[in-house]
Parts: structure tokens; sequence; C-alpha cells
């Protein structure tokens, strides 16, 4: 039976519908991006709660603030590329002042891939977890989507919510509670740990599946929060297996790996390699780009087994 292949994106645009029209505190912003962030339906059935500032991302931000501090929750989504514009904003007035806003940056890394470089966010989580006070999430895959929406109604503070434009694999127990902090151990493994954020998990699985092949056991770990991170799940299994494997669809500098690498070198220092972007992305077919770029099931197996047989 083939796997369903659902946007995170989509399961953001549901589920922030279906929030807001239970809780009437909780409102959305967008920077002319509502359809690419399946808003529409919010502006249709509830426009005094939706806000359009068309292309200023600043002006958003700022908007997000006030409506934060008179008692709203704001959702405010543009794509992650365009979000990084309004970085000072961000820094000032949102986490600063430690507000409750969930500033949402769609179309991750090069999943926007046939609009090319100058569409592709790949630098944003270096910039997000850079920031105090900044909890910043990026989801496996539709399900967990679907909990984290829901569970930031209750968290006090920024977050950076970061999500996919392509359809990937829906894998993850959707009655499984979405714990912010917590890195999720989805498959146990004794050689190597690979640990992988957003529709990468669901590569790092499939490169798993193919390393049994191969005689290794991997552990493939789910972290869908990048800060703050869960160093005890991370510490652990790298002592267990001895040689760590970063996977993300993100810059190689500032993102999962190197936050990774920061935690391991204070309190589990292990061998480790980093799969991530090199370059500035380019136009392409998704599957064709990730392929290329060396960040799909394929090129997780050949680091992998190029990792192991280092001594």
């Amino acid at each position: 039976m083939a796997q369903e292949l659902i946007a995170t994106r989509q399961a953001f645009g549901e589920e922030l519908t279906a929030i807001m029209k239970e809780h009437n505190e909780v409102v959305a912003l967008t920077a002319d991006l509502g359809e690419s962030l399946r808003m529409l339906k919010i502006r249709d059935e509830m426009p005094n709660r939706f806000f359009d500032t068309g292309v200023a991302e600043a002006n958003m931000v700022g908007m997000a603030a006030g409506l934060s501090i008179a008692g709203f929750i704001p959702f405010a989504g543009t794509f992650g590329v365009f979000m990084t514009r309004a970085f000072d904003h961000i820094r000032v007035q949102i986490c600063q002042n430690n507000l409750q806003a969930v500033m949402v940056g769609s179309h991750g890394g090069v999943s926007n891939a046939l609009d090319g470089a100058s569409a592709h966010a790949l630098e944003d989580i270096a910039y997000m977890r850079a920031l105090p006070n900044m909890t910043v999430l990026f989801p496996s895959d539709a399900n967990q989507m679907r909990g984290a929406v829901r569970t930031l109604l209750k968290h006090k503070g920024p977050t950076y919510l970061r999500m996919y434009r392509e359809p990937t694999p829906v894998f993850s127990d959707p009655k499984r509670p979405f714990e912010i902090g917590k890195a999720y151990i989805e498959k146990e493994g004794i050689d190597i740990s690979i640990i992988a954020t957003g529709p990468q998990v669901a590569f790092a699985l499939e490169a798993a599946e193919q390393l049994k092949k191969d005689g290794i056991n991997a552990e493939v770990i789910n972290v869908s929060t990048i800060q703050p991170l869960d160093v005890q799940v991370i510490a652990h299994s790298a002592t267990k297996t001895g040689k760590v494997l970063t996977v993300e669809d993100h810059s190689i500098n500032g993102g999962l790996g190197s936050a990774v690498a920061e935690a391991l070198g204070e309190n589990a220092p292990t061998p480790m390699r980093r799969i991530g972007v090199r370059q500035f992305g380019e136009s392409g077919k998704y599957h064709d780009l990730i392929a290329k770029l060396g960040i799909d099931s394929a090129g997780i197996r050949k680091v992998a087994k190029d990792f192991l047989q280092t001594k």
C-alpha cells in the first residue's frame, strides 16, 4: 500500500481554520500568501480575524506584536525565505518582549523547488535559533503539524513554525501528542544515530530500511523541535551508537547539524557528519533537486555507509 502524501502547509491551513472556529482569540495574518499557506477559508469564513498586509513582512510582524499585546494569539505567515526580511522586527518587537506569537515560515528548504534560489529558505532556522526566547519547530509530517498548531495555543512566548510546500510521507502516529522540546525515536538501532528534522525524517527512515540490507542497524531520531533541543535523547543515542549523522533541508551552517554538534560538544563528544545544503538553491523538480543535494534517502544511505567505514 502506497504511503499517504500530504504537504505540511495543507495540514497547517486545515488545523488553523479548525482552531480559529473554536478559539476566538486566535487570529491569522499573511503577507500576500494566503492561498499558499492555505488560509483562504479563514479569509472567507472569518474575515474579521484575517489580516493580509500585502508584501510587507515587517508590517505583518508589527501587527502580530500589537495583537499579541492586546490578548490575541497571532499566527503570522509567509514564505520562510521572506520571513527573514522582518528579522529585526521579530527580534525587537516579538522576542525582546517575549510575546506569544507564531511566525510561520512556509515553503521551507528547497520545497519551493521550481521557483529557484530566491524562493528557497535555506538560512531561516539559523536566523531564528539565534534569538533568545524563540522556539523553533519543524514538524516532520502532516500529523505532527496538526499537533504542533494545537500545542501552540498554550505555549507562552515566540515560536517559529517551519513548514513544507511539497507533499511528503505521513508516517507519525496521529494519536501521539506533540510535545515542544521532545525528540522522538522513530526507529531504534545500535550502529549509527541518524538525526533528522522535517520531511527528512521520512527519508531517514527509508534510508534505515535500505541500510538493513547492508547489515547496518540505524537509529532514527525525529527532531521536530530544534530549539529548545532535546539534548538528553540525542546524547543518550550518541553514546549508544558512537556515530551521529544529521540530516536537514537547510544550510549546513546554523541549522539542526550545528545545534546537535554544539550540544554533543558540551555533553557527549561523538564523531559526527552533517548532511545539509552547501550552496544556494536552484530551479528544478523537487525530487531531482533533493537527490542532487544529497538530502534524500539515497544520499543519507551513502553518507551513513561511508561514515561507518571510516575509523
